[in-house]
Order: structure tokens, then sequence, then C-alpha cells
């Protein structure tokens, strides 16, 4: 790797201890005004500067980021689809190379649908991407989005993951599943996983974080989990500190119950303010 790439991917996975937190605002490039993500802004202003990295499109990076923000941009590429649609592997390239360098950014992120009516078109599109980052030094991420034909077991994400690689992805963003060490040990890159919809317990995101890490995940790109939560600014902090301090579910819960009630009392003087 050049001396770019190689900085730029040590911005997005800390070199440190090789882990890093993504946090996912992305959602509404085929879901529209999510829940808790109606106004981007609002949202992510107070969660931000506990990220690693930031996983966005280029309309909410211009409306809704601070351009201050030292937090390194992985900016969504891929899109083309909506949850009306009949198909949402049906995805293409929708973001220029040249206007992600005009805005900044570390890393581009695209989805590809391994066995899906679309899977040649999104591999395609990944294997170019590479080609067109590779000549100005930007990493790229594979999505490696699942479909409603397809099961989340080790089997079908080893295979999507190790494509990835093999077309020149620099990381991979997948989910968590049994045996998911034997999906990390086929693919040569650093793998992250994604957080999923939102959970009804604080416990089982703690638990779904500590166990991708303990089996081999370089991390998590984290959206709902975190600010779909009453109280995402705790809820980050609790993710850090299984992916950055080694901690276990019961001390990142502590951590949660900690900053959950210093949460509480910055929401009641701003709201008494």
């Amino acid at each position: 790797m050049d001396w770019g790439m190689k900085n730029r991917i040590s911005k997005i996975i800390r070199p440190e201890d090789n882990r890093c937190v993504m946090l996912a605002v992305d959602h509404g490039y085929f879901l529209g005004p999510t829940e808790r993500l109606e106004v981007p802004a609002i949202t992510i202003k107070p969660i931000l500067q506990y990220a690693d990295s930031l996983m966005i499109t280029r309309g909410i990076l211009r409306t809704s980021v601070n351009p201050n923000t030292s937090v390194p941009i992985v900016l969504r590429v891929s899109g083309g689809t909506s949850i009306t649609g009949d198909d949402l592997s049906n995805e293409s390239i929708t973001t220029s190379v040249r206007d992600a360098i005009a805005l900044n950014a570390t890393c581009l992120a695209i989805s590809i649908f391994v066995g899906s009516k679309y899977e040649h078109q999104t591999l395609v599109s990944l294997a170019k991407l590479v080609d067109d980052c590779q000549r100005y030094g930007i990493p790229v991420l594979a999505v490696t989005a699942v479909g409603k034909e397809m099961v989340r077991d080790a089997r079908y994400l080893s295979l999507a993951c190790r494509i990835s690689a093999e077309l020149g992805a620099h990381i991979v963003k997948t989910y968590y599943c049994e045996n998911f060490e034997k999906v990390v040990e086929g693919c040569p890159v650093p793998i992250i996983i994604a957080g999923g919809k939102k959970m009804s317990k604080e416990i089982d995101v703690f638990q779904l974080t500590y166990d991708a890490i303990d089996h081999g995940a370089s991390g998590v790109d984290m959206g709902r989990n975190i600010w779909q939560s009453d109280y995402p600014v705790a809820m980050i902090k609790a993710i850090r500190a299984i992916v950055h301090n080694n901690s276990n579910v019961c001390e990142a819960n502590d951590v949660f119950l900690k900053e959950k009630e210093k949460e509480k009392e910055r929401n009641k003087s701003t709201k008494s303010n």
C-alpha cells in the first residue's frame, strides 16, 4: 500500500489496537426519515465525538455535519433503491470518486449482494470502485448486504466476505453469526460487524459487540442500537469500552448505567434552559 492508503486506513481502524467504532447514519438512503434520524444534525451532534468514523451519505454530510469535525468520513457511494421497491439488491454507484474527494472522504462504502438477482452488477461495481479509488489511495469498505432470500450463516457470510476481499475491498462489513471465527479466518482483510435493527435490551447489544470482538472482528459499524436509544451517548461509550478497552458485557453495562445518569442530568439541564 502507498502511504496515503495506509494513512487513511489508520484513521478508520486505530493502529494502537487495530479496532474501530464506526457510527452508521446512512440509513435514510433507502429508509427515508428513519425514527430518531428524522433530523440528522440533531441525532449526530451529541455522539459524533465518540465515534472513530462516521458512515454517511453525501447529502446528509453536506447538510448535517459541521465541516470542522476531525472525525473521518466513510462515505456511502452506492444506492438507487428504496424500501418501497421490489428488490433492494438492485444498487448501483450513485456518488463519484471525484465528489468523494471533494468531500474529503477517508473511505468509500458500497453494498454487494452475493446470491441475489443483481449479484454480478454489484460485484462489478465493487471492482470498478476499487480500481478508481486505488489511483487516489482511498480505501473501499464492502458491505455484505443480505437480502430476504439469504441466510446469515457462516457459510454464506464467508463467501460474501472472501469475494469482497478477492475483488480488492480493504475492509468488509458483515453480520455476526454462529461460528463467526470461520468468517474471519477466510477473509484476509479486517471485518467489522453491522449492529442491525434496534434491540429491545441494551445488554443484548453489548453481548453482540463482545462476541464479535472476541471472535475476531476489528470493530463495529453501529447505528440504530446507538441513536435510537433513549441514551445514545451512554450507548456509544459502552460500545467503545468493549471495542477499545476490552471490557466484558457486565463492565460495559456498568459504563452504560453510569453514563445514563449523566445523560439524564444533561437532558434535564437542557430542557430547563
